[in-house]
């Protein structure tokens, strides 16, 4: 939690004033049982009517003070708790933004998002219950101590054992409640993965028909999650009544003592009743201060998990070494890469080169690493061995905008973003014009298909669902061209694309008068028929490089990847 503090510095004042308001709250109970003393004493057992009407005015007063200190205390806690989540969660979203493919594999989407939510809820909970409660209770039951002791030494001894009694459940309890709650965050972790993957991929368990044994999965995660949670609830409701019933035999020796003081006359009635009040005081706030720790334990649990976020660095390499090594677009010299948590290499030994303005296709079985090899261009991950240039430049030497600002990139998976068709095109380029936004929307071959809807302000509904598989990838590729790149990638993102559009979008690619370098990864052989170069992965390794008659006439795994699409097919594109 202290790692989290920094994020209270700009509500320092609130911080203060919230606790002082508290305790001033609790300064004005604390007098109350004495005028209850002094209208017993003075005022009903002397009959003094005028006295008792003076002394209820006070406790009205008292009242009134209290409440306004109260609801201060409550808007200043209420402020610095709203302000500490609001910049506790930009952080967060900001680190999260930071982080590396690497990173992100790590952590877990599911695990991020509830910690965006759910653990930033449960710390701002804890601090604004600290700020009202953590200083205000054990001010009263200090305060409530040292008032027994004035009035009576050898009874607020009786006060000071139920406070060590009661002081030791709470720590017992909160030493045994934290690590179930930090479990419970976790199972709700899984809970939350299992959630996002059936909602994903609903379609896909319906054309399998698996809804029962995904419901079976669910059921299973969902039991252990209540479990824990009935554990911890257990645990932690063992607070109240241990509370209840240390307090209750302190009040019980406090009556049987003070009764016996009364009639040696060594204690008033009054001054017994205050007494009373004190113990009863302390026993309100120890069962406040008993929710505020499950509270507070939950908000600890989850500051945990949330510093454990915020300590995740980047692990992408950078380096200073600005040195042209070469004059290619792309070059691979000796790559391999082996992702974090896995044993075997994804790519093995990957050299070739790409000049500008050439077509660079990538093609081989699933898995192969075709995706892996064209994220190491973009700098998306670390190669383990050897070194990947760009403009004759290690990868590593570039920022991160400088680098991703020559390529565009249009994945297999389309990710659009609800909102007008121009929101997302302009995430290629953020002032791209409407001519340049159309130019863009003509060479990815979606122009006549989103103008004959509503134009640019066509709405795209959250993840693209009005739009077919086929439109998203368009509306992929012209994002990634609209900014005209010098390195275009095109990572299989014309896969759900029938033949002949997908060569009218790759011809109109082919014409772009800047001339770019072009990367065309497939598992279709006509897709790069026409390319420079093509490179062919099988596990991680290159198996060949060359045109497409040289590869039918040295490289096997082409070879074999050629004529049972094009068999399969009945077609020969060239």
């Amino acid at each position: 939690m202290k790692k989290l503090l920094i994020y209270l510095k700009n509500y320092k004042l609130q911080c203060v004033l919230a606790p002082l308001f508290k305790m001033l709250e609790a300064s004005f109970e604390l007098i109350v049982p004495l005028v209850v003393a002094a209208i017993i004493d003075n005022g009903i057992k002397g009959e003094n009517t005028d006295f008792v009407y003076s002394r209820v005015g006070i406790l009205v007063l008292l009242a009134v003070v209290g409440m306004v200190a109260a609801i201060s205390a409550q808007y200043f806690a209420a402020k610095a708790a709203t302000g500490f989540a609001t910049e506790l969660r930009l952080s967060l979203f900001k680190k999260i933004q930071s982080f590396s493919y690497s990173e992100i594999d790590r952590a877990g989407t599911s695990s991020l998002i509830n910690r965006l939510t759910t653990d930033v809820n449960q710390a701002q909970n804890g601090v604004n219950m600290v700020l009202r409660l953590f200083l205000r209770s054990p001010f009263i039951v200090a305060g409530a101590i040292v008032m027994a002791l004035l009035i009576d030494a050898r009874a607020g001894l009786i006060f000071l054992v139920v406070v060590l009694l009661l002081s030791a459940v709470v720590i017992s309890i909160m030493k045994i409640t934290v690590p179930k709650y930090k479990e419970i965050q976790k199972t709700l972790d899984s809970v939350t993965l299992l959630t996002r993957e059936n909602l994903s991929g609903a379609r896909v368990i319906r054309a399998f028909t698996n809804e029962e044994i995904e419901v079976k999965k669910f059921e299973e995660k969902n039991e252990l999650l209540a479990h824990l949670q009935r554990v911890a609830g257990r645990i932690s409701a063992i607070m109240n009544p241990a509370t209840y019933v240390i307090i209750n035999l302190g009040i019980v020796a406090l009556i049987q003592y003070g009764a016996i003081r009364v009639n040696s006359a060594k204690l008033s009635q009054g001054e017994v009743v205050a007494l009373y009040n004190y113990m009863s005081q302390i026993l309100i706030e120890l069962i406040k201060f008993a929710n505020l720790i499950v509270t507070v334990t939950k908000g600890f649990a989850s500051s945990y998990r949330l510093a454990d976020v915020l300590e995740i660095e980047n692990t992408l390499e950078h380096n200073n070494n600005d040195e042209i090594k070469n004059t290619h677009a792309v070059c691979f010299e000796n790559v391999s890469l082996t992702y974090k948590g896995a044993g075997d290499e994804s790519l093995k030994n990957i050299s070739f080169y790409a000049d500008r303005g050439e077509i660079i296709g990538v093609i081989g079985s699933t898995g192969s690493g075709k995706s892996s090899l064209v994220n190491l261009i973009a700098h998306y991950y670390d190669s383990t061995k050897g070194t990947v240039y760009v403009d004759g430049r290690d990868v590593k030497s570039y920022s991160t905008k400088e680098l991703r600002s020559k390529i565009g990139f249009a994945e297999q998976k389309a990710v659009l973003f609800s909102g007008s068709v121009r929101d997302n095109l302009r995430w290629g380029k953020q002032n791209a014009s409407d001519e340049e936004i159309n130019e863009a929307l003509k060479t990815a071959q979606i122009y006549d298909g989103i103008y004959k809807k509503d134009g640019l302000e066509t709405e795209i509904e959250q993840g693209g669902a009005n739009l077919s598989g086929g439109q998203k990838q368009r509306l992929s590729v012209a994002r990634a061209i609209v900014k005209k790149p010098e390195i275009i990638i095109l990572d299989d993102s014309a896969s759900a694309l029938d033949f002949a559009t997908e060569k009218a979008m790759r011809n109109a690619i082919l014409a772009l008068d800047y001339n770019p370098t072009l990367f065309i990864v497939s598992q279709r052989c006509s897709s790069i028929l026409n390319a420079d170069r093509i490179i062919v992965l099988d596990d991680g390794e290159c198996v060949g490089i060359g045109n497409n008659e040289e590869l039918l006439s040295s490289c096997e795994v082409y070879r074999e990847i050629y004529y049972s699409q094009f068999e399969k097919e009945g077609e020969n594109e060239e």
